[in-house]
């Protein structure tokens, strides 16, 4: 059998790797063995960030929500529990945003719970 030139897939596949390693540094940029290992620990990297930014911001949300609730005179979860109770389906990013931006409003909201 003749032997295969790994030209063109093999220097396509590599190319592929060594364009996602466009701003590393040194030979992790410039050698195949050292990118591939970078960028594949880039990419696991960027995977696992994506689901902490929505646990952060979620944490952000309740934050907001519970300081703009405590200058009401009610905690976080007792706002939260008179929301549920009464049906109010305004989410957290939506809550926090009003809270932060729009007082007068929260105020509102919180006025039209019943206890």
């Amino acid at each position: 059998m003749a032997r295969v030139r790994r030209g063109f897939k093999a220097r396509r596949r590599r190319n592929k790797v060594l364009k996602l390693a466009k701003g590393f540094s040194f030979d992790r940029r410039t050698k195949y063995k050292h990118t591939a290992e970078t960028v594949k620990r880039a990419l696991h990297y960027a995977y696992v960030g994506r689901r902490l930014l929505k646990r952060d911001m979620r944490k952000l949300w309740v934050v907001r929500i519970a300081a703009a609730a405590r200058v009401l005179e009610t905690s976080y979860s007792k706002f939260m529990g008179a929301m549920k109770k009464n049906n109010v389906s305004i989410n957290r990013k939506m809550l926090a945003e009003i809270a932060a931006t729009d007082f007068a409003g929260f105020t509102a909201i919180k006025n039209s719970l019943k206890k």
